[in-house]
């Protein structure tokens, strides 16, 4: 090639490149010039909608919710609080999930997500069914799917601990992953749920929350959850939007504030003692339902309240809370009538006589014609105390209900108890609520029935109250659940002894009724004889009612209910019991029973201001063996020093391996070894020997099915 030639195309080059840098500069000239006009049109033209953009959008506030307050037992332990918990997930289309997927690493991740984490817990042992609910098989379902159409979110466990994190992130293909947050495939989302620590204890009271979805707030729906939900849920704050260097935040301007932590009177150790005595009782007698209060007499704090029902399984478990419920009381209203009576000088002295001759539609039963009133309290008689409340309101029966109302027995308590209502007594006025004309004779029935407790319908709770009241000296105390409120700051608010009424009667009128309620356990004749018990004086009134079912009373069922106070000298503890129960039995038996072993544990225990010995203690004058197909009592005996003792009879054995076998008075090793040999998971309650048992001797057995057991030493 010659040098001209090569001149030439060196020429040719250089003009081909000024051309490209010509187009490339032209190109940017363009560029620039569409910048300089959008920039324009953007700031000077369209300022005025980008502006009004901007200011909607931070002009935006975001509600934060507050943190919702504990509620408290008396010593401090946590009944109910808030928990932080995580969904954890997995985003199947991260971008370090390999496109090819070593299987043997994704086996390992779900065997151990069946392990620790199954999909569905209790799973029949069915190989068909268990398959199918396999981590192996959702995960293999995910990742056969292309890469872009894979979930962002697969759950893998659900409203678990930082813990449990932690534990799923070094499971096997996942803990190949390095580094945190998002640059890695697993992460979780925080949530707070509420937990409560005791689980049914006192579930009724102390109430359950749940989550408004429209808002995603949580508030309270029953008990105390509900009843001081303004107080727990406290204050939401408010953040607002603010534009900060590369991106709009949020700007926290009023900070929430947390709710209330609410201390309550309860007394764990006393809950649980009355829910014992309360669900051996429903055992014991067959009852439906029972409910129980124990309150502490000079402060009105209510120490423990329990509801027991008969579930469909044929267990009992926590039920409605049927103490602020109105039922027609029975002849606990009597010493109301009376406290009435003797203070309206109706009567003098305890020691007084009244005709009890057949009155009003109503005969005594109980000798003699002519009592005494410690012996009109002592025998229950309709007849004495309905002659002398006429002394006082046969001419003006309505003024019956005025006087109750009087002493406040009418008003909310506003005990911090949900669902709580008034009695329900009617005012006897000569005219309904229609105009008609209602007869005196008509009227002085229903005065009559009224004083012994018929015709009315009364809450426990407010029968109680009456019964402290006369236990305090007449001071009408309001019981209550709550005791102080801290707040974020641990600053404690004690709410002050709130009084219905500072007396509804005189100190005098409470002793003489003391006295006649005295006589109802320790009397000769007394309805109550088998509440005493020499270590603690109790004292109460018994009473029975028929329930009305349909509008018509059930003559094959009885309401027993039994209301007190102990220690009679001195009393610290007000208690009623009230239970639901076939005929045949009595209040003598049933809610009396419990108020009296309260009453001595709590002697037992010291708690009733005198020394603990843990002697009041039911205990059976030689040991009691469980039965047990592990040891015979023949081999224990000489080994323990014992030389009598009592067997419990072994249930009758059943040899069909296929269904439920009966373990009733079992001890409780060998009564889950039975259980579990036969694949049920077996679930206890109490201790002792078996009691109960939730499914039926001979029910065929369902492979890794639920069975509860009830023990009772």
């Amino acid at each position: 090639m010659t040098a001209k030639t090569k001149k030439r195309k060196g020429q040719t080059n250089k003009n081909h490149i000024l051309f490209r840098y010509g187009l490339i500069t032209v190109a940017f000239m363009i560029f620039s010039i569409a910048v300089v006009v959008k920039l324009f049109d953007t700031t000077v033209i369209e300022a005025p909608q980008w502006n009004e953009r901007a200011r909607k959008e931070l002009s935006k506030t975001t509600v934060i919710p507050p943190e919702r307050g504990n509620i408290l037992a008396s010593n401090g332990n946590i009944l109910a609080c808030n928990l932080k918990v995580y969904d954890i997930k997995l985003d199947l289309r991260h971008n370090k999930i390999p496109k090819d997927i070593i299987w043997a690493k994704i086996d390992s991740l779900a065997d151990s997500l069946d392990y620790h984490y199954p999909r569905v817990r209790n799973l029949t042992q069915h190989p068909d069914t268990f398959k199918k609910y396999t981590w192996h098989r959702r995960l293999k379902k995910e990742l056969d799917k292309d890469p872009n159409k894979r979930t962002r979110a697969l759950r893998i466990a659900q409203k678990k601990t930082l813990e449990d994190f932690e534990r799923i992130r070094n499971f096997p293909f996942l803990k190949d992953f390095k580094g945190r947050g998002f640059r890695i495939p697993i992460y979780k989302e925080e949530k707070n749920v509420r937990i409560y620590p005791y689980g049914r204890m006192a579930y009724r009271s102390i109430g359950r929350v749940n989550e408004n979805f429209n808002t995603g707030e949580f508030h309270g729906y029953s008990g105390l959850e509900k009843d001081l939900d303004s107080m727990l849920y406290g204050k939401p704050g408010i953040a607002k939007k603010v534009a900060l260097t590369s991106s709009i935040g949020n700007w926290v301007t009023e900070p929430p504030v947390r709710g209330f932590d609410i201390l309550t009177t309860i007394d764990i150790d006393l809950q649980d003692m009355l829910e014992e005595e309360l669900l051996n009782i429903c055992q014991d007698s067959g009852a439906e339902w029972g409910t129980a209060i124990l309150m502490e007499v000079e402060t009105g704090e209510i120490k423990a309240i329990s509801n027991i029902e008969l579930l469909e399984n044929g267990t009992y478990g926590e039920a409605l809370n049927r103490a602020v419920l109105p039922f027609e009381p029975g002849s606990v209203m009597k010493p109301i009538s009376m406290m009435i009576a003797f203070e309206d000088g109706l009567v003098k002295d305890v020691n007084d006589m009244i005709d009890c001759s057949p009155f009003q539609r109503t005969s005594d039963p109980h000798a003699p014609g002519v009592k005494s009133m410690k012996q009109v309290i002592e025998m229950s008689s309709n007849t004495g105390i309905a002659r002398v409340i006429f002394r006082g309101y046969a001419n003006d029966p309505s003024l019956f209900h005025d006087r109750l109302s009087s002493i406040g027995f009418f008003e909310p308590m506003h005990s911090g108890i949900a669902g709580e209502c008034v009695p329900r007594i009617r005012k006897l006025l000569p005219q309904d609520s229609r105009g008609n004309n209602i007869t005196l004779t008509a009227r002085h029935l229903d005065l009559a029935r009224q004083a012994y407790g018929y015709n009315t319908e009364i809450p426990p709770l407010y029968t109680l109250s009456v019964y402290n009241a006369i236990a305090n000296g007449g001071r009408y105390v309001r019981p209550h659940l709550v005791r102080s409120l801290i707040d974020e700051n641990g600053r404690d608010s004690i709410l002050p002894i709130d009084y219905i009424r500072d007396k509804i009667c005189s100190r005098e009128t409470a002793e003489k009724v003391k006295i006649c309620l005295r006589e109802v356990v320790w009397g000769e004749h007394g309805t109550a004889r088998m509440v005493r018990d020499d270590r603690v004086e109790v004292v109460g009134k018994t009473g029975t009612a028929y329930p009305v079912e349909k509008g018509v009373y059930n003559q094959s069922k009885r309401r027993y209910a039994f209301a007190g106070f102990f220690p009679y000298d001195n009393p610290r503890y007000s208690c009623m019991a009230l239970v639901l129960g076939p005929s045949g039995t009595s209040a003598n038996r049933t809610s009396g029973q419990v108020v009296k072993n309260m009453a001595v544990k709590m002697f037992a225990r010291g708690m009733l201001n005198n020394t603990s010995s843990f002697t009041g203690e039911k205990a059976s004058d030689v040991p009691i063996f469980s039965a047990s197909e592990k040891y015979t009592s023949s081999e224990l005996l000489p080994s323990l020093g014992i030389t009598r003792s009592k067997k419990v009879k072994a249930a009758a054995e059943n040899h069909n391996s296929n269904t439920v076998p009966n373990v009733i008075g079992y001890d409780a090793p060998t009564a889950v070894m039975l259980l579990e040999q036969r694949g049920l998971d077996v679930i206890i309650r109490g201790s002792g020997r078996v009691v109960s048992q939730s499914i039926p001797r001979g029910t065929p057995i369902k492979q890794g099915g639920k069975i509860v057991l009830d023990l009772h030493i």
